[in-house]
C-alpha cells in the first residue's frame, strides 16, 4: 500500500478530492499541477505550465489537460473532467477512478467494465517536458485509447477565450504533431512512442470554470482550444507513452526516458521522503545560475524566503553542494545590491530590510552543518561585507541607530514577512524598531564577531563584539515587556502589544539577548497562545483584529492573511526554540506535534478517506481487481484467510487464470497482514493449483511481498490441499484490537 492513497471512496466524491491538488515540477520553473482527479480549478492549473522568457518573467500554460477516452466496441468512456456553468461537471470521469496513488510518481486506475487502465505522470528533469504513461492493466477486448489536448497558450494571470487570431496551423511530426497557438510562444510538440492516428477537429470549449479562482472574487471562466485528437490501439499488458514538450522527442526512447526518470525518483514511501521529495521541487536552475521559488505556482524567488528555506531544502537532507550553488547565485546578487549595480538575476525583494540579516543567519547554519573553517574560507569575505554595509547605514531602509538598534521605516510599504497590503498600503504596518529585525541583528554580530576572531581579525571582532553588547541591553530595554513577553514592533513612543510568532525567533537562534528564564518566559506565552497543529498563530486570539479565517474575495484575504492564520515554517524555530529551553526532553513534545503535519500527507482529516480506509481494514470482504476477493477471519487461535474467484470466472485456461488470482491475492493478503497488524500463526487457503511449477512460483511471489514487512513474517509450508502456514511475530495489538 503506497503512503499517498486514495480509494474510490475518496476520489468519486468531489467535494473530498477536489480540494486535493498535486504539483510535479522540472526543477527549471516549469511544473504539472492539478487535482488528483485532474480537473483544474485553479488558472494557474495545467499539464504543462513553464516560463517564457522570451514574452514575460510569468509561467504560461501551454498544455491545459488532456482528456482520455476509452473505446471497446465503439462504446466510448471519456476519462475526462471539467466544470462548467451551474456547477455542472463533464464528462464526469472521475466515476472511473478506482485508487490514485503517488509513490514515485502520481498513479490513477481506471476501470470501465472490463478494462482497467493505469495512468502515470512524470516530469522530465530540466527540460520542458511532461510524459504520461498508459498502461492497459485489464482488458478482453480490442480497445482503442483516444487522446484530446485542451490548449491555452496564455499567462497564468490571464485566461484564453476563443478567437480568430489563435492558429490552427499544425504540422505533423515523428508519431504526432506540432503546434503554435500565438506569435512568440515556442512550438507544443505532442507525440506518442507508438504510431497512432491524428483527427484533426478543431473546435473552442467554452465556459470552463475555475471554481478556486471564483472563491477569490476574480474572473473565473475561459475558453479552451482543442485541435482534435489522437487514437491508438493498446494491447492488454501494453504501455503507450505520451510525450507534450517544447521541443520534439525520440519517440523511439520515450518508454526508456520514462523509466529513467522514474528511477530516479524518491519513493513517498513515508513523511520523510514526502518532505524530501518536496524539497526537490522548490529548486530551480536556468542557465548557470541556481535559485530557491517561494512557492507555485504563483511566486518566483524571493530573497527572503530564499535564505530561511535554503538550509533546510540542502543542509537538512544532506545536500551540500545544492546550498552552495544557490548561494554563489545569491552571492553575486548581494554583491549587485550592496555596490548598487544593475543584474540581470531573477532574486526578487532583496531590497527588504530583513533580507541580508536572513542571509547572515542562513549561512551560519552553513558554518554549523559543514564547518566553520570552510564557512569561513566560503563566505567569510561576504559575512564581512554585509556588515560593514549594515554598520555603515548604506542601506536605504536600515539605519543604525545610537543604542545599537536597527530602525526601519514601514508606514507606507511592507518590510517584512507579514507583508499583506490593501489598497497598496500595509494590513499591519511594522515600523521603528522591530522585533525579529533586530533578533537577527544581535544574532549576526555575535555569530561574525566570533568567525572573524577566529581569522585573527581581532579588531573587527571586537568591533562587532562591542556593538553586540550594546545591541542585547537595548534590546531587552526596548521589547520585553512586564508580562514576560516580547513587543512585535517599537516606534518612538508607540508600542505594539500584540501577540505576534517573530518574538520566537529570539529564543530560537544561537545568540540572543534574553537569559534563560526570560527564553522562557517568551516560549510560554507562544505556546499557550500561538501553537496550533499546524504552525504558529501569526496573531493571538486574545490580541484586537484576530480574523484567522483566509477565506473570501481577495479584499478579505488580505485583512486576514497575518491576522491569526497558522503558518507552518514557524514552527521549525518554535522547535527549535522549544529544544533550546528543554533540550533531550523536548524530543516526545516535537514528534507528537509533527503528527499535525503528517496528518495532511495521508488525509487522516478527511472523514471519509479515514472512515473508508478503516473499513477496508475491519471487512471481511477485501475485492481484487482482477474481480476475485479474499475473505479474511479472525478467530483466537489464528487467522483464516480464503481466496475465491468471484467474479473472475474465465474458463479459458483455468489454470493459468489461477495463478493469476493467486499471485494478486499473495501480495494483497501481504499488504492486509502490514494494515490491519495481524500476528500469530495465519492460514491460506488458495485456489488449488495442480502444477507444481505453479506452486513453487507463487510461494515465491508470496515470500518476497512477505518480505516487505518490517515485522517478521515468514511461510513455514504448504500442504497438499494448498493451505499456506504463515506466522507473524506479535509486536502490538492488531488493528482490530485497538479499535474494539
Amino acid at each position: 500500500m503506497s503512503y499517498l492513497r486514495f480509494d474510490k471512496t475518496l476520489m468519486t466524491n468531489l467535494e473530498e478530492s477536489l480540494p486535493k491538488e498535486i504539483l510535479r515540477t522540472n526543477r527549471s520553473g516549469a511544473y504539472h499541477c492539478t487535482t488528483i482527479v485532474d480537473c483544474n480549478t485553479r488558472k494557474y492549473h495545467g499539464l504543462l505550465v513553464i516560463p517564457v522568457p522570451e514574452i514575460d518573467d510569468e509561467n504560461h500554460v501551454l498544455l491545459s489537460s488532456l482528456d482520455e477516452t476509452v473505446v471497446q466496441h465503439g462504446a466510448e468512456f471519456n476519462l475526462g473532467l471539467h466544470k462548467y456553468q451551474g456547477n455542472n461537471y463533464s464528462p464526469r470521469g472521475h466515476k472511473y477512478i478506482r485508487e490514485f496513488e503517488c509513490e514515485k510518481v502520481p498513479t490513477t486506475w481506471y476501470r470501465v467494465g472490463g478494462v482497467v487502465l493505469k495512468k502515470e505522470k512524470l516530469f522530465v528533469h530540466h527540460e520542458n517536458r511532461i510524459l504520461i504513461r498508459y498502461t492497459l492493466v485489464e482488458a478482453h477486448s480490442a480497445t482503442t485509447l483516444r487522446l484530446r489536448p485542451f490548449l491555452a497558450f496564455r499567462s497564468v494571470r490571464q485566461y484564453t477565450h476563443e478567437n480568430a487570431q489563435a492558429s490552427r496551423d499544425y504540422q505533423e511530426v515523428d508519431n504526432g504533431i506540432k503546434t503554435c497557438m500565438y506569435a512568440g510562444y515556442p512550438e507544443l510538440f505532442m507525440q506518442l512512442n507508438k504510431k497512432n492516428e491524428f483527427h484533426f477537429q478543431p473546435d473552442w470549449y467554452r465556459g470552463i470554470e475555475y471554481p478556486k479562482e471564483q472563491e477569490r472574487g476574480y474572473d473565473f471562466n475561459e475558453d479552451l482550444y482543442v485541435p482534435g485528437y489522437f487514437e491508438v490501439d493498446i494491447k492488454k499488458g501494453e504501455s503507450v507513452v505520451f510525450s507534450g514538450g517544447v521541443s520534439e522527442a525520440s519517440t523511439r526512447t520515450l518508454k526508456k526516458t520514462f523509466e529513467e526518470e522514474m528511477e530516479e525518483r524518491t519513493p513517498r514511501d513515508n513523511f520523510q521522503h514526502c518532505l524530501i521529495n518536496a524539497a526537490h521541487q522548490f529548486l530551480n536552475k536556468q542557465n548557470e545560475e541556481s535559485y530557491i521559488l517561494a512557492g507555485y505556482p504563483w511566486f518566483k524567488c524571493r530573497a527572503r524566503d530564499m535564505f530561511i528555506a535554503l538550509p533546510g531544502l540542502t543542509l537538512a537532507i544532506d545536500e551540500v553542494a545544492k546550498f552552495e550553488s544557490v548561494m554563489e547565485t545569491a552571492r553575486k546578487a548581494i554583491h549587485d545590491f550592496i555596490n548598487d549595480e544593475p543584474n540581470d538575476l531573477k532574486i526578487y525583494e532583496m531590497e527588504h530590510p530583513d533580507v541580508l540579516l536572513w542571509a547572515v543567519w542562513c549561512i551560519q547554519q552553513y558554518a554549523k552543518m559543514v564547518s566553520r573553517d570552510k564557512c569561513r574560507e566560503k563566505y567569510g569575505q561576504l559575512l564581512e561585507e554585509i556588515m560593514e554595509y549594515l554598520r555603515r547605514e548604506n542601506h536605504p531602509n536600515l539605519f543604525l541607530h545610537s543604542n545599537g538598534l536597527l530602525y526601519a521605516n514601514g508606514t507606507e510599504k511592507a518590510i517584512t514577512w507579514m507583508n499583506s497590503t490593501v489598497n497598496g498600503h500595509p494590513v499591519i504596518p511594522r515600523t521603528g524598531y522591530i522585533v525579529e529585525i533586530n533578533a537577527l541583528w544581535y544574532n549576526a554580530l555575535c555569530f561574525v564577531g566570533e568567525l572573524v576572531g577566529e581569522t585573527g581579525n581581532n579588531n573587527l571582532a571586537e568591533t562587532l563584539q562591542t556593538l553586540a553588547e550594546q545591541t542585547g541591553k537595548s534590546f531587552i530595554d526596548t521589547f520585553l515587556n512586564e508580562y514576560g513577553y516580547l513587543l512585535d514592533y517599537v516606534d518612538g513612543n508607540m508600542m505594539d502589544w500584540s501577540v505576534r510568532p517573530n518574538m520566537i525567533f529570539t529564543v530560537a537562534f544561537d545568540y540572543s539577548p534574553l537569559d534563560a528564564r526570560q527564553k522562557k518566559g517568551v516560549l510560554d506565552v507562544v505556546t499557550k497562545e500561538l501553537l496550533t497543529p499546524k504552525g504558529l498563530r501569526s496573531l493571538s486570539p486574545k490580541s484586537g483584529g484576530y480574523n484567522p479565517n483566509y477565506v473570501g474575495p481577495q479584499m478579505q484575504r488580505d485583512y486576514a492573511y497575518h491576522q491569526g492564520t497558522a503558518w507552518p515554517w514557524l514552527a521549525g524555530f518554535y522547535f527549535e526554540a522549544y529544544l533550546r529551553i528543554y533540550k533531550m526532553s523536548a524530543l516526545g513534545f516535537i514528534e507528537r506535534q509533527l503528527i499535525g503535519y503528517e496528518d495532511e500527507m495521508v488525509s487522516l482529516s478527511a472523514l471519509s478517506g479515514i472512515t473508508s480506509q478503516l473499513h477496508d481494514a475491519l471487512r471481511e470482504r477485501v475485492w481484487l481487481k482482477s474481480g476475485a476477493y479474499l475473505i479474511i477471519q479472525p478467530t483466537e487461535a489464528l487467522t483464516v484467510i480464503d481466496v475465491n474467484t468471484g467474479k473472475n470466472i474465465a474458463k479459458k485456461e483455468m489454470q493459468e487464470n489461477f495463478l493469476k488470482v493467486n499471485i494478486e491475492a499473495a501480495e494483497e493478503i501481504a499488504r492486509q497482514l502490514r494494515l490491519r497488524n495481524i500476528s500469530g500463526i495465519v492460514i491460506v487457503d488458495f485456489i488449488n493449483l495442480e502444477a507444481k511449477s505453479a506452486e513453487s512460483e507463487l510461494l515465491n511471489v508470496f515470500g518476497a511481498a512477505l518480505k516487505k514487512d518490517p515485522v517478521p513474517t515468514q511461510i513455514v509450508e504448504m500442504t497438499k490441499l494448498g493451505l499456506v502456514e504463515v506466522t507473524r511475530k506479535k509486536i502490538k495489538k492488531s488493528l482490530r484490537e485497538s479499535l474494539s
